[in-house]
């Protein structure tokens, strides 16, 4: 596999040789560029490489200027320090976005990726096109962040009502039903189980103390220690069934709470 680097740091060229040579020894560097200008005129003047892996912050501007320059026709792997152009990378060539340091497994991963990618080029399974935008369609999947769950509607009386997620103090499981609480003390029954909430609610909004208990950090009035290395928590609203924190959760909710 021939690979073109586009980096401008002298010691990130030579750990990402080292890196290439540990996960896949038959590759080969036929060239790098340390600027979109040398970039540019290497692309122009050379073979296409099978993958380029190219830096987005170079000394003279950002290397997406490249694909206006000129046409650049292989898979790029970008390799960064940030991931505020994750989305921007996937409108050109981009199989990969790896951020720096860059890790074995990490490359190893995008080689592989990428091999896939070849093999069903040389198979005629899909034309290239295809294969391109089925594969940054599933980047894109991968790297967006999960939409949660920003309201609920649920019965009250003999309504429905929509009830924004900043308003609820807690989820919980009692019995076979499953409730939320407001911050005003009104009481709902929710359809979905614990177990699909966890999918919805934000872990940074939201922590699963225990199977039946979902809590935010303002509904938390006190929190003592349990027998059985567990802690039980006062809440607001004040719930009669117990807010304990399993023994498996307790590291994990400290951490949550500390954040």
């Amino acid at each position: 596999m021939n690979i073109f680097i586009i980096e401008d740091e002298d010691l990130a060229v030579k750990k990402l040789q080292k890196t290439l040579q540990a996960v896949d020894p038959a590759s080969i560097v036929v060239g790098t560029a340390d600027s979109i200008s040398s970039a540019v005129e290497w692309l122009q003047s050379n073979p296409k490489p099978d993958l380029i892996l190219m830096d987005i912050e170079l000394a003279d501007g950002q290397s997406f200027e490249i694909f206006n320059l000129t046409e650049v026709k292989s898979p790029v792997v970008f390799t960064t320090s940030y991931d505020e152009y994750a989305l921007k990378a996937f409108k050109v060539n981009s199989i990969d976005y790896l951020l720096k340091p860059v890790q074995k497994d990490e490359l190893q991963a995008a080689l592989n990726k990428y091999k896939e990618l070849k093999k069903g080029f040389t198979t005629g399974a899909t034309d290239d096109t295809m294969n391109m935008d089925h594969l940054l369609k599933e980047l894109r999947q991968k790297l967006q962040p999960p939409a949660y769950r920003k309201r609920f509607l649920v019965k009250h009386g003999r309504k429905l009502v929509s009830i924004d997620i900043s308003e609820i103090a807690y989820f919980f499981c009692d019995g076979r039903l499953n409730f939320f609480k407001t911050y005003d003390n009104q009481k709902f029954v929710i359809d979905y189980t614990m177990d699909e909430l966890d999918e919805m609610l934000d872990p940074e909004q939201y922590f699963r103390i225990s199977r039946s208990f979902f809590v935010a950090v303002r509904s938390i009035d006190k929190i003592d220690d349990y027998f059985g290395n567990r802690l039980i928590l006062g809440l607001k609203p004040s719930e009669s069934k117990e807010a304990l924190v399993s023994r498996e959760r307790v590291t994990e909710f400290k951490k949550w709470m500390g954040k």
